[in-house]
């Protein structure tokens, strides 16, 4: 296997624009990702493409509009987590050998998809959404099991969402820009008791992409190249294990993975990006990855360790939350975050002295409560 490195990144903006085509957006990010490795597009040899929602060949759409033809294209689907599948794909090819250089991106228009100003898609057959099993309805019976075993309350739920706009407001591409309070927080609109309107995340459109080549070769390139020390996908075991409504199979038999591979652990990480389509789950991600010991989630989030300026910052971003989740692309988007952390260019939102970062996506739901898909990478600055 070869070291493989991240040597471009690219997104694009996120927000509302239903009167963009996805493919404008998804060859924005692209061609951002190009640039910054400093590559021509006939270099690539082989891309990997997501998008959940509508129409087909999502890559070579994309593609087109950015002059790379003719290679071999792989369209994926995994619910949230299908751009970081790409990514996954796409290191495997590189890892082993089979292509020197490559491109992976998702892309999302959430606006123009069927779940256009909905918090889920329920079909007439969907019996999932019809017994109320629908993702709020899950992470708010996340949420009560946490104020019952780990003492949270709804303020530290609320003050996960502040947390994260506060991260947005310096970031240029988030789609929300502004700072919250705790009380402005627990007084917006009730979606599924204890989870307010301003604990999800919102409907987004954008697109984020990367490109990747062995190690060796990135230095020889001249750039910027982020070396990925572990890529790791896998679903829950969803048919042997008791659920736990304080943890994701998935996610932290992911995280162990990676840590093994990468030959580190969780008291390494300068860094974290990871999913929070809504507040609560970002106390059960804490405890998954290792980040403190089971039972200490709560007292990690009020000590402000993971907050700007913290010892692990987690969602520098702004996360799912305030910067939006355009669902394939937010696995693409969490990995160009950390490298651009990595990197020492994320501005006022920088972890000083950042050299490993992770991260994490998770999508689907299997069995009501069990996550489909974990995807973590984690790199290393050069």
């Amino acid at each position: 296997m070869r070291d493989v490195a991240v040597i471009g990144i690219g997104t694009s903006q996120f927000g509302k624009f239903p009167d963009r085509p996805f493919h404008t957006l998804g060859a924005e990010a692209v061609r951002k990702a190009l640039s910054d490795a400093a590559i021509a597009p006939a270099r690539i040899q082989v891309a990997y493409g997501s998008r959940i929602f509508l129409d087909q060949i999502t890559a070579q759409v994309v593609l087109r509009d950015v002059g790379i033809a003719g290679i071999e294209m792989i369209n994926v689907e995994n619910a949230c987590a299908g751009g970081a599948t790409a990514v996954r794909c796409l290191w495997k090819d590189i890892a082993t050998g089979v292509y020197d250089i490559g491109l992976a991106f998702g892309v999302e228009s959430m606006t123009t998809s069927p779940i256009a100003g909905k918090l889920i898609a329920q079909g007439e057959d969907d019996i999932d959404a019809k017994l109320g099993s629908n993702m709020p309805v899950v992470f708010a019976l996340m949420a009560k099991r946490l104020m019952e075993t780990h003492g949270a309350t709804a303020a530290d739920f609320a003050q996960v969402s502040v947390k994260s706009h506060q991260a947005a407001a310096l970031n240029p591409a988030a789609q929300y820009r502004k700072t919250l309070t705790v009380g402005e927080v627990l007084e917006s609109r009730l979606i599924a008791d204890p989870i307010t309107l301003l604990q999800c995340c919102p409907n987004t459109d954008g697109a984020a992409a990367v490109v990747m080549c062995p190690l060796d070769m990135a230095r020889t390139l001249g750039g910027r190249p982020v070396r990925v020390l572990a890529s790791v996908l896998q679903s829950s075991d969803y048919f042997f294990r008791k659920r736990d409504l304080t943890s994701f199979d998935a996610g932290r038999s992911a995280a162990a993975r990676a840590y093994e591979m990468a030959g580190l652990g969780p008291e390494d990480l300068d860094v974290v990006e990871l999913h929070d389509a809504f507040a609560p789950e970002e106390l059960v991600h804490y405890e998954d990855l290792g980040l403190c010991r089971p039972g200490d989630s709560v007292a990690l989030l009020r000590s402000g360790a993971t907050s700007l300026g913290g010892r692990v910052p987690v969602n520098p971003s702004g996360g799912l939350l305030s910067l939006g989740h355009p669902l394939s692309a937010s696995g693409v988007r969490t990995v160009c975050d950390v490298v651009q952390q990595l990197r020492g260019e994320a501005g006022p939102r920088q972890k000083e002295g950042a050299r490993i970062g992770l991260a994490q996506m998770l999508g689907g739901n299997v069995n009501g409560l069990e996550m489909g898909a974990a995807a973590i990478h984690i790199m290393a600055r050069d």
